[in-house]
């Protein structure tokens, strides 16, 4: 098994950006080594990607480029997006495209389609009411003895002495869209994986899709945020794309329905693992694409948000434009209409 631990996460500022980038301390087992690199997609080719179906992306307005990684400010007159696999691009970047299609979602994996079937994603980031309860040092110490009874395996839970607590977190990769890696010939090691935060300025990207039913342990702290843990996967298979395409979902099992919740920033996993138990079924994590439409404009320069409230004020006055025209034409019709119209 592969683990992912997280330390002491000492957050630091990202230079010129306002938002901080964490530093994550990884401990891989040495069995087996990142695979991007050492295994490429066959489906990436060097002639233009096959199978795929784009058309104008139609849901949510902001997403980021799985080409380029470029934002795409803007909905379907800004981007594409592959009606099979979801890849979503730039107009300018189709031609670009080397990626094969992975093809519709649950092709050739009947299980999952009819977990999907099933998926019902509330889109509701408040958490449920036991979610929110507050434990004492007293209870916590209870819940872990509790859970550590319950578990077959020595993933354990372990309480620290300044009142904080350790263990385990597993988390499904369940991405329908292909993630981005620096194009290299070398083989990611553990050093890559860790050196530098996530770079936006990389230009030169290979793409591949994550191998169905993906699934990854990760070692945290009872403080160890949702977004951490967003950055701590990508770290690992040294994904270079905006963390902000993607999101932590909580996933529970009721009455034969599967609910998905967003976990803000914030939340905290291990704290909601501690008060749900080991039961998968009561409460498992799903990383998956943030297709909720949301973006956090911290995240981004001065600069880009200038840039971007240029292109805003662009499109609305363009789109007051269309709009007047319309009205204008219509007006003139009515007019037309009136000045041939004979009484009787």
């Amino acid at each position: 098994m592969e683990l992912i631990e997280l330390r002491e996460l000492q957050p630091e500022p990202r230079p010129g950006r306002g938002r901080l980038e964490r530093t994550n301390a990884l401990r891989i087992s040495p069995a087996r080594r990142p695979g991007p690199g050492a295994h490429p997609d066959p489906r990436l080719t060097a002639a233009p990607g096959a199978g795929h179906r784009f058309e104008p992306r139609r849901r949510g307005l902001h997403t980021w480029c799985d080409l380029c990684g470029d934002f795409v400010w803007g909905g379907g007159r800004k981007s594409l997006q592959c009606r099979h696999c979801s890849f979503t691009c730039h107009y300018r970047c189709r031609a670009l495209v080397r990626l094969d299609c992975s093809g519709p979602p649950g092709t050739g994996d009947e299980d999952d389609g009819n977990e999907q079937a099933l998926e019902k994603d509330t889109n509701v980031d408040e958490p449920s009411e036991w979610e929110k309860a507050e434990l004492g040092q007293a209870q916590v110490e209870q819940r872990i003895k509790e859970y550590n009874s319950q578990i077959n395996s020595n993933l354990f839970m372990s309480l620290n002495k300044d009142g904080s607590y350790t263990g385990f977190i597993k988390v499904q990769l369940k991405l329908v869209r292909p993630v981005s890696v620096p194009a290299t010939k070398r083989v990611p090691t553990l050093q890559t994986g860790r050196s530098g935060p996530h770079t936006q300025g990389v230009k030169r990207r290979t793409s591949f899709y994550l191998p169905k039913g993906t699934v990854k342990h990760l070692h945290i702290l009872s403080h160890t945020r949702a977004s951490e843990v967003i950055d701590a996967l990508l770290r690992k298979f040294t994904v270079i794309d905006n963390p902000r395409k993607f999101a932590l979902f909580e996933r529970s099992e009721k009455d034969e329905q599967v609910y998905l919740r967003k976990l803000s920033d914030e939340e905290q996993p291990l704290r909601l693992r501690l008060l749900a138990g080991p039961s998968e079924k009561v409460l498992s994590f799903v990383l998956k694409e943030n297709e909720t439409g949301e973006v956090n404009w911290d995240a981004f320069t001065l600069p880009e948000l200038h840039n971007f409230l240029r292109i805003l004020q662009r499109e609305e006055e363009e789109h007051v434009r269309q709009l007047r025209h319309r009205y204008a034409r219509c007006r003139q019709k009515m007019q037309e209409a009136l000045a041939t119209y004979t009484p009787g």
